[in-house]
């Protein structure tokens, strides 16, 4: 703290010299000024990164001076200090842009507790420039890589909204696609990018929790809240929010948003001030969005307000010769990481890693060759350094009734006609066919076998959560028995 410099502007002597004595104590360092025209003085000269400026000053108000303040270096951290009964005066600081405000009178503690918030705000912010100049490069559009048209079609859209002021983009895709490389690729490569990324996983918070996280509280808006929290919306003013699982967010929570996405204006719980910021929305899920507006537990106003750009990710099983390049990038990676030697990738693991289907996409590719470079050697990727499950994959794949691709060509380029395209055999009059819950629920127990039933590791592999993969298994378990026996008969393959 011994590098931050505190300007304290009052006119009651006694508050100047115990708060210079307080803070000093805590290795700040304090100048003090008993008049608006001195604190401007003092602030010009030296350049403070907190000021706690009293309301009332004899020469003046320090409403007055706290716009120019803010004018001379907008990242300074401004408590205001006032008397009790002085509401306007808040709400006018806090619209200039004042960090904090103390009521007159108060404990020390309190004191210093806004003081160590600014503080903690000052070194965010360092640390976030560090953080965007190093993330802009791990996460320009070069790093996404594939050649597969769907993904051509990604990049192009991912490079228009980059340069466009569209405001809302919807992203769409199977766990482990990509979608949040696909968000940062959108955030730095754009006029953002030197403002803050921000992201918010909806389905980790409760319903008020939630509404907190996003907009923040004001002081005393409910038991605990003993000082002002600014949320995510605001700290990322003039930047990029990452709302990923959108579509678990809670009902009352999604009103609450329409209505910020609307203006770009809210109000922080328990306040009564409209804040106003300038961010731009992407809006993350895996989940399909219409399925759940029709189930009514998504607002359709809010998913039409989300998808002004809709970026659609396709699964890796559909992406082709991707999967060896993406392969080939992960062992390079891995390789600086691990000080291991892998080159290649042999034809029978290449083979054996195309015909997979891959349920848990990228990220699964991911964490296999990462668990292979970790713990095996060699100069070249070998069959034997993959799961069995995995070298036997055909086999394993018409078992579940699926028939894979049998070349790494995209799959456009093998007569679907789309990236996303599934053929089914012509119906016939009395034919069986399996749902996409039961294609579904034969991955999930293929990968909890594949990993010895252990539930952590086949999360991980599925992409899901432990919790939510244990919810589908109780899912699937509580099926009538009639049900589970009809979704275990053979049946017409699904080719994808």
């Amino acid at each position: 703290m011994k590098s931050i410099k505190v300007l304290v502007v009052d006119d009651e002597p006694l508050v100047r010299r115990s708060t210079k004595r307080l803070l000093t104590d805590q290795g700040y360092e304090v100048l003090t000024a008993a008049t608006a025209t001195e604190g401007q003085k003092a602030f010009e000269d030296a350049r403070p990164q907190i000021v706690l400026l009293d309301v009332r000053l004899p020469d003046g108000s320090g409403l007055d001076i706290l716009p120019k303040l803010r004018k001379i270096d907008p990242s300074v951290q401004v408590v205001i200090v006032t008397a009790v009964g002085e509401p306007k005066d808040i709400v006018l600081a806090m619209k200039q842009g004042a960090t904090d405000y103390l009521k007159k009178p108060y404990e020390l503690s309190e004191l210093l507790h806004a003081v160590q918030s600014a503080g903690r705000i000052i070194e965010r912010e360092k640390q976030l420039k560090v953080y965007r100049k190093r993330e802009r490069a791990n996460y320009a559009q070069s790093q996404m890589i594939g050649g597969c048209s769907a993904m051509q079609q990604v990049k192009e859209l991912v490079r228009k909204v980059a340069r466009s002021d569209a405001t809302n983009v919807l992203i769409t895709g199977e766990s482990g696609t990509g979608k949040e490389l696909v968000a940062r690729a959108i955030h730095f490569e754009s006029a953002r990018r030197s403002e803050p990324l921000m992201e918010l996983n909806c389905s980790g918070f409760q319903e008020t929790l939630l509404e907190n996280e996003l907009f923040g509280h004001e002081r005393g808006a409910f038991t605990g809240a003993n000082f002002l929290k600014r949320g995510l919306v605001e700290l990322c003013d003039g930047g990029t929010l990452l709302l990923d699982e959108v579509g678990e967010m809670p009902l009352t929570v999604q009103a609450i948003l329409l209505r910020f996405l609307d203006n770009q204006t809210f109000r922080r719980v328990g306040g009564n001030v409209d804040v106003s910021v300038d961010i731009r929305v992407l809006a993350a899920t895996n989940a399909n969005l219409e399925q759940r507006i029709a189930e009514g537990e998504f607002r359709r106003d809010l998913y039409y307000r989300l998808k002004v750009v809709w970026i659609q990710l396709p699964p890796l099983r559909d992406r082709g010769q991707d999967i060896l390049n993406l392969a080939h990038e992960f062992l390079m990676r891995f390789n600086r990481q691990f000080r291991k030697q892998f080159g290649q990738v042999s034809p029978e693991a290449a083979k054996a890693l195309l015909h997979y289907p891959w349920p848990g996409n990228v990220r699964e590719l991911e964490n296999l060759l990462e668990r292979v470079v970790l713990l095996e050697d060699g100069p070249e990727l070998e069959l034997r350094h993959l799961p069995v499950s995995m070298s036997s994959g055909a086999a394993t794949s018409a078992a579940n009734g699926i028939h894979l691709p049998d070349s790494g060509a995209d799959p456009a380029e093998r007569g679907g006609g789309s990236t996303n395209s599934v053929n089914l055999s012509v119906p016939r009059l009395g034919d069986s066919y399996p749902t996409l819950r039961d294609v579904g629920d034969g991955y999930i127990r293929h990968i909890l076998a594949s990993c010895d039933d252990n539930r952590t590791r086949a999360a991980r592999v599925l992409g899901l959560s432990r919790q939510g993969l244990i919810d589908r298994l109780r899912r699937m378990e509580e099926e009538p028995a009639d049900k589970r026996a009809a979704s275990s008969r053979p049946s017409d393959t699904i080719a994808f």
